[in-house]
């Protein structure tokens, strides 16, 4: 692999996976943490702060330490439930290929195991997947949703992405050693041999091809989605996201009578990378997960 193709493909994996381009992660320290099992796979769940249950997944390649000091503002006023996805963080990656559709089976096992019968659920690219699959699939342990910086279809990215996505796997590992990205996984990975596996693993996920327009007008709990003003979405496809859920449709009139209860968030001056660690992300979807409406 040349250079050149070498940090064009390390991007694409940042960027559509979802992990920090650049810098550690460093989790805060949980209440509580272990492991539980679902559907073959050995879960690492954490737990930080006191109040409402927020279930919140990380991107790929990332791990629940990812959303920085998010981590622990959010933990202020919720419970959050961090829980580190298959091959990822304290989570080893198995025999099993990587799914969203099998990983939102595998989370509402977790959330049962955890005694937990209603959380309001974040995630973040890959886990914003994650997230909306278990929504979808298991609608009544999700009361509010927030997806961010992740589309409903592949073809939500940029098309210059869509080659780059297809180049990922193993063969990029041994020049990502001395990468902050492989040096995170490898901090807290119970196998870090692994990590060719998973690149080959998250490769071959990102080369599948998906459409969840169907499944997206099935949601009836509230949704909020975010994004950056230069996320790696085509801003098309984030008005389209919106308008599935019933939002941007007509005007909401003068006493908000026609308002969706969805709403959409786009931040300035952020990006796809920096969405997960960005404090304006918190400020922006504490609102919506506490119910908060503005004033007719």
């Amino acid at each position: 692999m040349t250079t050149r193709r070498f940090v064009l493909s390390t991007v694409t994996i940042a960027s559509l996976a979802g992990a920090p381009a650049v810098g550690a992660q460093s989790p805060a320290k949980p209440d509580s943490s272990g492991y539980i099992a679902a559907n073959g796979i050995d879960y690492w769940f954490e737990i930080h702060g006191k109040g409402e249950p927020l279930l919140l997944l990380h991107g790929g390649l990332g791990s629940t330490g990812m959303f920085g000091s998010n981590l622990s503002t959010l933990a202020k006023s919720r419970r959050v439930i961090g829980v580190d996805l298959q091959g990822h963080g304290h989570t080893a990656l198995g025999r099993r290929k990587i799914s969203l559709v099998d990983m939102g089976n595998d989370l509402a096992v977790v959330l049962e195991k955890l005694g937990l019968r209603t959380v309001d659920a974040m995630g973040y690219s890959f886990g914003g997947g994650a997230a909306f699959r278990l929504a979808v699939q298991h609608p009544t342990l999700v009361r509010r949703l927030v997806i961010v910086s992740a589309p409903y279809t592949r073809s939500g990215f940029f098309p210059e992405m869509l080659p780059q996505q297809a180049q990922v796997g193993a063969g990029m590992a041994e020049a990502m050693k001395n990468t902050p990205m492989y040096q995170s996984y490898a901090a807290i990975a119970p196998h870090p041999a692994d990590f060719p596996r998973l690149l080959d693993a998250m490769g071959e996920f990102m080369r599948q091809e998906y459409d969840w327009a169907n499944d997206v007008k099935k949601l009836t709990m509230p949704v909020m989605l975010v994004y950056g003003d230069s996320d790696m979405i085509r801003p098309e496809h984030i008005v389209s996201f919106y308008q599935l859920l019933g939002g941007g449709l007509k005007d909401a009139g003068w006493n908000r009578e026609n308002m969706s209860k969805n709403r959409l968030a786009i931040l300035p001056d952020l990006t796809h990378y920096e969405l997960g660690a960005a404090p304006a992300l918190v400020t922006t979807v504490l609102p919506f997960l506490n119910g908060a409406r503005g004033a007719p």
